[in-house]
């Protein structure tokens, strides 16, 4: 048998043993002090932002040789391309409203089959895009739902809208079949009044009523309510950009869905034909609509004369007339168009995306965060110092992150209150 010592000294070996484990636990258990890491930066803020939220652009022209070898939307393209895949992805733009778009023209038979004939070609070149050369990269939405989907799956987005209602005509069931396309927002009118509403714009060329102080509708014609009516019932959004202040307030209130402006900016900070008064923005918003701020130099602040002046004998000087001239034209010749205006905006210098995000504090400030959202015009005007192309979309969240705009706040802008919006629509269908 053991000793009475060494029984003892095993007790107090295991006796050690134990507050060995104990002190060893409560040393694990010890706060480690870690020294606090360094705050991330604006720009890193900005970029964590960007990347969480969907970003929805809601204007951007194209030619009807979009989805060709002139221009070729899954490379990127050289001015006047402003919007193409690559350059989507770098700037972190998750969707476009690609416009079918065709101007203004004679309010006849025969300008009306042109419209027409204008508006199918670019749906067919966005479906070009979206369903035989890039349908791994880019799918058409139809919904919100869609779009979540799209993003979801790693895609770019491509939704459709129509500026200009007068490639309608007379004839209300084309909205139908342009509806079936794909188209999800219309315009009711661009520059100069139509059969549908009047213009921010008028034209004598369109009408000779341009100059009268009511318009020539007073707002909306009957067949322009008889159109709302039938987008309400399609599902389809409303858009007033473009439209006269009381054809925009009409359409606001006969709408029985909320209503968009696609691309336009506020009139209390520049007070531009095409923006929009506080008033309407109140009325938009009333009805659980949304204001599209757009990055348009000229309606941001004020351009002189002398510049636009001087822009559009440039512009006519080169045959630059039209959106497809733009890009028909010989690289030469647009070559020298785009370093003339660089020399213009070096002595006129263009809005930055500051004023854009002053023109988007106004609208929030006014109206609240869920009825103000974003817009380019890319490739139809729209472009300032900082957004002069999808690349640079980021520049938009910082700034919007530099002001104090929260994630779910920027969400809201970027996307969110327009998806609302597109569901609200949806279910206007059901109540006929």
């Amino acid at each position: 048998m053991p000793g009475r010592a060494h029984m003892k000294w095993t007790r107090y070996a295991i006796l050690a043993a134990g507050l060995a484990l104990v002190v060893g636990a409560i040393w694990t258990l010890r706060p480690v002090f870690i020294p606090d890491a360094p705050p991330p930066t604006l720009a890193e803020t900005a970029a964590r932002i960007h990347a969480s939220v969907i970003t929805i652009d809601t204007h951007v022209d194209i030619p009807t040789s979009f989805g060709t070898e002139m221009y070729d939307p899954g490379k990127t393209g050289t001015w006047p391309v402003q919007v193409d895949l690559p350059r989507m992805r770098e700037g972190g733009l998750d969707a476009v409203f690609f416009v079918v778009y065709a101007g203004q023209g004679a309010r006849d038979d025969a300008g009306y089959a042109q419209a027409a004939s204008e508006a199918f070609a670019k749906f067919a070149a966005i479906r070009r895009m979206t369903d035989n050369l890039y349908p791994d990269e880019i799918g058409l939405a139809r919904s919100a739902a869609d779009i979540r989907r799209l993003h979801g799956e790693g895609k770019r987005v491509a939704l459709i809208g129509i500026e200009n209602g007068y490639v309608i005509g007379r004839s209300p069931e084309l909205l139908d079949t342009y509806y079936a396309l794909g188209a999800r927002y219309l315009g009711l009118v661009h520059n100069g009044h139509n059969d549908i509403a009047d213009s921010a714009l008028p034209q004598e060329k369109f009408t000779d009523r341009a100059n009268e102080e009511g318009g020539e509708h007073g707002g909306l014609s009957d067949f322009g309510r008889t159109l709302i009516a039938r987008a309400n019932d399609l599902g389809l959004m409303v858009d007033v950009s473009h439209a006269s202040k009381a054809a925009a307030l009409e359409a606001i209130e006969l709408s029985r869905a909320p209503v968009i402006a696609s691309h336009s900016s506020v009139h209390a900070l520049h007070p531009h034909p095409r923006n929009m008064t506080d008033e309407e923005i109140k009325a938009l918003a009333a009805r659980g609509g949304v204001i599209q701020i757009v990055a348009f130099d000229a309606y941001l602040h004020e351009v002189p004369e002398e510049k636009l002046k001087a822009r559009r004998e440039l512009a006519a000087s080169l045959g630059m007339i039209s959106l497809d001239a733009f890009f028909g034209a010989s690289d030469e010749t647009k070559r020298k168009f785009a370093d003339s205006v660089a020399a213009l905006d070096a002595k006129w210098p263009r809005a930055t995306v500051a004023t854009l995000a002053d023109h988007i504090d106004h609208a929030v400030k006014l109206v609240g965060i869920d009825h103000v959202g974003i817009s380019s015009d890319f490739q139809g005007g729209g472009g300032i110092e900082g957004w002069s192309h999808a690349g640079e979309t980021l520049n938009v969240t910082a700034e919007l992150v530099r002001r104090g705009y929260t994630e779910e706040q920027i969400g809201k802008l970027w996307g969110e209150n327009l998806m609302r919006v597109m569901d609200a629509a949806e279910a206007a269908r059901s109540k006929k």
